[in-house]
């Protein structure tokens, strides 16, 4: 481990405040599988009281979420994000990564080996939504049939002309949209969105060729070295764009990899484009709240909103998406339990750890059937496909869609573009 990551953990007091913020931990009531529990493994490791090849310490590191809820909940300000992240670098160098995780994140980090596995995932997809189940098949099935588009459900709301933000917004400059992997594939239609919203909304949004994947989850992995190649391969192309050009980002994890590649790259040739792509990354809730949002018209729906762990722990977002939630009237927030906790996503977790991520995916589907939503908000593609695989395994048919697709539906009732 690296002697920042290291230093990041010497000020737990194991005061044992991280322990209720940790699914793992709330779903097993081991210490090892706690935060405060990890920490003690990774000094250990660090120390080399413990080795790499130790199965005990190898377990309990690979099934942490990563979701850093320990992090804002902790009153010492550990660094549990960057240690964890460089323990599983030493850990990679001394076990195998599960093949499937291995796969998955070689189709990801290769453009194209991504668009063919991709395009026939699209031909599939509307076949998924009739598969159900829990078993391996059923949770890729149920998680691709969460990537298709949605229309709004039926609501009790009309269009109406009364309130709606009739002037135009004013010019806010120039923003270049991060399209990443996944999300540029499966999920192209949030990115439609995202740029119809933010035009409304007065922005230019421009494209930049030769970007690609993050690297956020092969860095979770312990993959460095891949991560690092990805980064840089972004740092560079998105040099092309103007220093003061905020980069819009409308998937949280890539968001908050791409705010720490300062950190990442700072030992590389590309140190200095890093360190400027992570300053001028947002999130897309951050452009919006910035600039208002613009007021859209009534949506007759009950929403709950599911903060994703890497835009609300990792990036410290929460203000945000209530205010772009805020600029759609007519809604109903229903408040589930321990929204906060992490879904069992976590990147490519669901099929590294499966049994502790169905573990912890059913406290959240629980909550939300409590809930009875119509419509469940969240910023994420591992969290769109996660919860909406566990909702459709328990019989459930509620669509999963991101924050700013709610007010892309809530401004094209309100007459502000026409889809093409």
């Amino acid at each position: 481990m690296t002697p920042d990551a290291v230093a990041g953990l010497h000020p737990c007091v194991h005061c044992g405040f991280c322990l209720q913020s940790c699914p793992t931990y709330r779903v097993s009531n081991d210490e090892a599988e706690s935060p405060r529990g990890r920490i003690v493994l990774m000094q250990a490791l660090a120390s080399r009281r413990l080795t790499a090849s130790d199965p005990t310490l190898v377990q309990h590191l690979d099934q942490c979420l990563g979701c850093r809820a320990c992090e804002p909940a902790c009153p010492s300000g550990v660094e549990y994000g960057p240690a964890i992240e460089a323990a599983r670098q030493v850990l990679a160098a001394h076990r195998p990564i599960p093949l499937t995780v291995r796969m998955l994140h070689a189709v990801i980090g290769e453009p194209i080996a991504r668009r063919g596995v991709f395009a026939t995932a699209r031909i599939v997809r509307p076949l998924a939504r009739w598969v159900r189940g829990t078993a391996t098949f059923g949770t890729a099935m149920g998680m691709l049939a969460a990537t298709s588009p949605r229309r709004p459900p039926r609501d009790g709301a009309r269009p109406i002309a009364e309130g709606l933000d009739v002037d135009q917004p004013r010019d806010r400059g120039t923003v270049a949209l991060f399209r990443g992997c996944v999300m540029d594939d499966l999920f192209a239609h949030v990115h439609d969105a995202t740029i119809r919203v933010l035009s409304a909304n007065g922005f230019l949004v421009v494209e930049l060729a030769d970007q690609g994947c993050c690297g956020a989850l092969h860095a979770h992995a312990g993959q460095h070295e891949d991560a690092v190649r990805l980064a840089c391969a972004n740092a560079d192309a998105f040099a092309a764009a103007a220093t003061d050009t905020p980069v819009a980002v409308d998937a949280a994890g890539c968001g908050a990899i791409l705010k720490e590649y300062g950190r990442l790259l700072e030992h590389t040739g590309s140190a200095g484009a890093g360190a400027s792509l992570a300053a001028r990354a947002r999130d897309i809730t951050e452009l919006l709240a910035t600039a208002g949002p613009r007021r859209g018209a009534p949506l007759g729906l009950r929403v709950a909103y599911d903060p994703p762990c890497h835009l609300l722990h990792a990036q410290r977002i929460a203000d945000e998406p209530e205010a772009v939630l805020a600029a759609v009237p007519g809604i109903e927030r229903v408040h589930h339990q321990d929204a906060d906790l992490c879904c069992g996503s976590a990147g490519s977790y669901t099929f590294a750890q499966p049994d502790v991520s169905n573990r912890v995916l059913a406290l959240k589907i629980a909550a939300l059937r409590a809930a009875a939503p119509d419509v469940v908000v969240t910023g994420n593609p591992g969290c769109i496909m996660q919860i909406g695989a566990g909702l459709r395994s328990v019989g459930l048919d509620i669509p999963v869609v991101h924050p700013v697709e709610l007010l892309d539906w809530s401004y094209e009732r309100a007459g502000y573009y026409e889809r093409d």
